[in-house]
């Protein structure tokens, strides 16, 4: 007698693979248009309650699917009420997710991968080393999940209204995975969002961005972080590949398919190290030929950077600098901070495998990051 086979995960197929799937098993395509609706408009995990289906594709499905988003490890509520989700990915690796309500929306936060690659110095996700790229399931499960949580139904009464790929990881270093998440979030029959509600942060995969730009454009951040390549370079090491020359040019390219006429930049504020008045000066010629907007992110510390939160007057100077240039500024409102959920903190319950800290220290010994304290 053979084994029974793994039951195939529907979360992991966008629009056309589901549509393939059924196709596959002799149904017609609005099955799938049905089935989409019921699994992510109505967060349903049961096919026997999907009754509009016949009674054998409810069987069919049975024996051979299930919806599977991964398993809470833990919930916390913050005092302003931002909610962090820790989600288990197996092996011992651990995602999170991060909902943050406001007045006029709720931004929910997802990570594309178990850790992160890039290693920005001034990121805890990427002290922790980076494990494996995340499944569409495990993207779009954590979207399933939280509307589930906060009490969406299929009366489409939802309180995300907005999506940030800002989480763990870099998600055009998980190209495929996170582009058939992101067509599920812009589906009718899914989502249903907007591609202007919907932003991808980036550190600056130029060729990614590009991709990106032709197959699903979608709102876009890109994390500058310095306004020169020397100090880039050690912020964000992926500079060295792709430089800000090379950066910028992708920005522009971008800008042809965006659904929104900027880029943003996301520059966290680093004290004596990215923030003087003449890094502003040098930000302000360096997009001259890029419509951009600036979001300055106060540094959340963690103990590990060897890094400070630049003083509040000072980021005020830097964004009115920006500003007189005609350059549209905000500076982001430090949310969950309190249960480690603010921006950079995201890292999981997981081991440091990069050894980062003894790393900086030898780097700092011998005279080779330039222009940062240590």
């Amino acid at each position: 007698m053979s084994a029974r086979t793994e039951p195939t995960n529907l979360l992991d197929f966008d629009p056309a693979a589901l549509m393939a799937w059924c196709g596959a098993r002799g149904e017609k395509a609005f099955r799938a248009r049905q089935l989409l609706r019921w699994i992510h408009q109505a967060g349903a995990s049961d096919f026997q309650a999907m009754t509009d289906l016949a009674k054998s594709l409810r069987e069919k499905l049975e024996h051979e699917a299930c919806i599977q988003a991964p398993a809470v490890l833990s919930d916390h509520t913050s005092a302003d009420g931002t909610r962090k989700w820790l989600l288990d990915v197996g092996q011992g690796n651990a995602i999170e997710s991060v909902f943050i309500p406001e007045a006029n929306r709720g931004t929910l936060c997802i990570s594309t991968q178990a850790g992160c690659a890039v290693n920005c110095r001034f990121c805890s996700t990427g002290h922790q080393g980076f494990n494996r790229n995340l499944s569409v399931g495990e993207i779009i499960g954590q979207l399933w999940w939280a509307n589930r949580a906060l009490g969406a139904n299929e009366k489409d009464e939802r309180v995300i209204s907005n999506v940030v790929l800002m989480g763990m990881g870099e998600p055009l270093l998980n190209y495929d995975h996170t582009i058939s998440a992101l067509r599920l979030m812009l589906d009718d029959h899914a989502y249903g969002l907007s591609r202007r509600r919907v932003t991808l942060s980036t550190s600056g995969v130029v060729p990614m961005m590009d991709r990106l730009g032709a197959d699903c454009p979608v709102a876009l951040a890109v994390s500058l972080h310095a306004p020169n390549d020397a100090l880039r370079d050690v912020l964000v090491p992926l500079n060295k590949k792709y430089p800000l020359r090379e950066l910028m040019a992708a920005c522009q390219r971008y800008l042809a398919f965006a659904p929104r006429d900027f880029i943003t930049f996301e520059y966290v504020m680093l004290d004596g190290v990215n923030d003087s008045d003449d890094h502003a000066r040098e930000l302000i010629a360096l997009v001259r030929d890029v419509p951009c907007k600036f979001n300055l992110i106060p540094f959340n510390p963690f103990p590990e950077s060897g890094l400070h939160r630049s003083a509040a007057a000072r980021i005020k100077t830097f964004s009115l600098l920006l500003q007189d240039a005609g350059i549209v500024t905000t500076v982001r409102k430090t949310r969950g901070d309190d249960i480690d959920a603010a921006c950079g903190q995201l890292a999981g319950e997981v081991q440091d495998r990069t050894r980062l800290q003894q790393r900086l220290e030898q780097s700092t010994k011998f005279g080779r990051i330039v222009g940062v304290n240590a």
